[in-house]
């Protein structure tokens, strides 16, 4: 449905430099990059951003044969899970990147990992530590002072391997023992104060089963796991600077086949937003949300579901650039790309959220008549649909005023306005209930305006939308708003928690032309005058029960401040 065509072009930036320099001067014959998401939550808009790039740098070099890997960096079974490992390959095929056969999981390599453990121990790089976490945790120092040697750093390498393969076979309990770099415990880098390479866990793995009960932490693995794919470029987020240094070190000292490069860049901070899987995965755990697709959330298959198309969120990463300046994006900028795709390609309908009855007093009862209307303006080979027109219609609540200021100008006592598509009508009276809302508008409408201008003397300066009561059918609509009520809801003193927007989901009872409940799941389109809708992917079902949820209002607040 959605051409990609018209996208942000790729900017040049210092990531795309470096690679072009290394096929210029014969570095690299090819480019391979990868993506290597942890299956611990389901991905989110930040995610995007480097799904983009790596996928994106292979794209653009296919006539070097690049490509980039889908690899899973399960080494944490404690909290990875299958689901995940899903979803996260459904997201990244959604925006549209294939890997093709490149498909891998951390745990394939357990035995590589586990060689290059043995073998930094042989040379006298890794030592078993047989203290406490707290003590360990004590013994690194801080910034302001060196750590301090583990009474067990000097152990010889056949006491180390005799340790290591006892913590393989499962004779420790988890927390008793672990396997560290032998590095400097006075280095200004903390993370390079022997960090732990290798933990006892006694927990099954949902690749490998109950095979191994030591799993590398994610520090040693990665760069291992680059290495043993052949990676040129590893492109990772700011926060993975500190620990370059590690990386580094690993592949010099270990048996690898190649010899990857870390690069780092500014990740994506959006406002109204929070970017942390922990943060999101207690949302979800506390009913805070209907689940990691809940459409508030900044999942990609929250956005999805809310109706965001795939190449407005790849044209909107491709917008911002790639650099190393920490900031905060505006969220209405990447509002405003699905709302300028969705305006060239989204199908205009009619539906009525708030409805009040109106009534065309000199039409008949048992006449109805099918109007034409333009189903997108900006695409004129989209051509018209046929809506029916009755006696009694559905209007919004809004679109009626009993004193009316001067500037507005739809409906009031004596007022003309046109219906979208048919007739300029009048309103000539109406009904209030016992609390004094109107309920009942009564208009005449005018013969021969269909298409036409307004007659002579008659002012008519604005077209409202309108659904038969006769035709018309029902379907539930979620009014959805931002998740948090303040920009950085990560730098609240109360927390992220204490900015939750109690309005941030409104359900309506609505009207709806009939065209609508027969809209496949995930199809979207503009309610007229009311914004973007997106049959709902999961409770949308044509024919039965028409539900759908606004993916974004009609008001561009991006482009007004541009």
């Amino acid at each position: 449905m959605f051409d990609m065509s018209e996208t942000t072009p790729t900017k040049l930036d210092f990531i795309r430099e470096i690679i072009a320099d290394d096929l210029a001067s014969g570095k690299h014959k090819t480019i391979i990059t990868r993506f290597p998401p942890e299956p611990n939550g389901y991905l989110h808009i930040g995610h995007a951003k480097a799904i983009c790039l790596s996928f994106g740098i292979a794209e653009e070099n296919q006539g070097v044969g690049a490509r980039c890997h889908l690899r899973f960096d399960d080494t944490n079974p404690e909290k990875e899970e299958t689901e995940y490992v899903e979803s996260i390959k459904e997201d990244v095929a959604w925006l549209g990147f294939d890997w093709g056969e490149h498909l891998y999981f951390a745990s394939d390599y357990f035995e590589f990992f586990h060689g290059c453990a043995i073998a930094l121990i042989e040379k006298g790089l890794a030592y078993v530590d047989q203290q406490t976490p707290d003590e360990i945790k004590a013994g690194r120092g801080n910034l302001q002072s060196p750590g301090s040697n583990s009474p067990f750093r000097d152990r010889s390498v056949a006491e180390n391997l005799e340790l290591f393969a006892k913590m393989k076979t499962g004779e420790f309990k988890e927390g008793e023992v672990v396997l560290r770099a032998k590095i400097d415990m006075a280095s200004p880098n903390m993370v390079m104060r022997d960090p732990v390479i290798y933990r006892v866990l006694h927990v099954s793995h949902h690749n490998t089963g109950d095979a191994w009960c030591i799993y590398p932490m994610y520090d040693f693995a990665h760069p291992l796991e680059d290495a043993k794919e052949h990676v040129t470029h590893s492109l990772c987020t700011l926060e993975f600077e500190i620990h370059r240094p590690f990386y580094e070190w690993v592949i010099e000292h270990c048996p690898v086949p190649a010899t990857p490069r870390q690069i780092e860049f500014s990740r994506l901070n959006l406002t109204y937003t929070v970017m942390s899987k922990r943060k999101l995965l207690t949302l979800v755990q506390q009913g805070q949300v209907d689940g990691w697709d809940d459409p508030r959330m900044p999942t990609l298959s929250g956005l999805r579901r809310r109706g965001y198309p795939a190449p407005a969120i790849r044209s909107f990463c491709k917008g911002l650039g790639i650099t190393k300046f920490k900031g905060m994006t505006d969220i209405a900028l990447l509002e405003h790309e699905v709302r300028a795709l969705l305006n060239k390609e989204a199908p205009r309908r009619m539906a009525v959220l708030d409805p009040v009855k109106l009534v065309l007093v000199n039409y008949e009862e048992d006449r109805s008549e099918a109007l034409q209307v333009v189903n997108n303006p900006e695409r004129e080979e989209d051509g018209v649909r046929d809506v029916m027109l009755s006696r009694e219609l559905w209007i919004e609540q809004d679109d009626f005023m009993e004193d009316p200021p001067r500037k507005f100008f739809r409906l009031g006592p004596d007022r003309y306005v046109r219906l979208r598509g048919g007739y300029i009508i009048k309103c000539v009276g109406f009904e209030k209930d016992a609390e004094g809302k109107v309920i009942e508008i009564r208009c005449e409408y005018l013969p021969g305006t269909v298409g036409q201008d307004a007659p002579e003397g008659v002012k008519c300066k604005a077209a409202i939308h309108w659904v038969s009561a006769q035709f018309g059918k029902k379907a539930k609509v979620r009014l959805y708003d931002r998740l948090f009520t303040e920009e950085n809801p990560d730098g609240v003193e109360g927390g992220y928690e204490s900015v939750l927007n109690p309005a941030s989901l409104e359900t309506r009872d609505a009207w709806v032309e009939p065209v609508l409940t027969e809209m496949k799941p995930e199809e979207v389109c503009q309610f007229e005058r009311l914004g973007y809708f997106v049959a709902d992917r999961r409770d949308h079902r044509p024919g039965e029960a028409a539900v759908f949820n606004r993916t974004v209002a009609l008001r561009d607040s991006w482009a007004k401040k541009g």
